[in-house]
């Protein structure tokens, strides 16, 4: 479970080799999220502060999230992604 960023209490990773379609996993006090980086579709549920913040990194990061993806379908290093300020 490479982690890919960090930003105010939220742990964002990946795992190799996942599921389609294209997403990644988030983590803030103990409540769990899988984002679809294209959509930004939601499964499961968290405070809504901390989606809110993990939703606009993600518009912010589209392009280094599908890059990440593309080395995690190959068991490769994930890059890190800067964190939202």
């Amino acid at each position: 479970m490479p982690v890919i960023s960090r930003f105010f209490g939220i742990i964002i990773y990946m795992y190799w080799r996942d599921h389609a379609p294209p997403h990644f996993h988030a983590k803030y006090a103990g409540e769990e999220v899988e984002i679809e980086i294209e959509s930004g579709k939601v499964l499961g549920s968290m405070n809504k502060r901390a989606l809110k913040m993990i939703q606009e990194w993600r518009e912010s990061n589209k392009a280094d999230l599908l890059e990440d993806w593309k080395l995690a379908e190959e068991h490769k290093e994930l890059k890190e992604i800067k964190p939202l300020e």
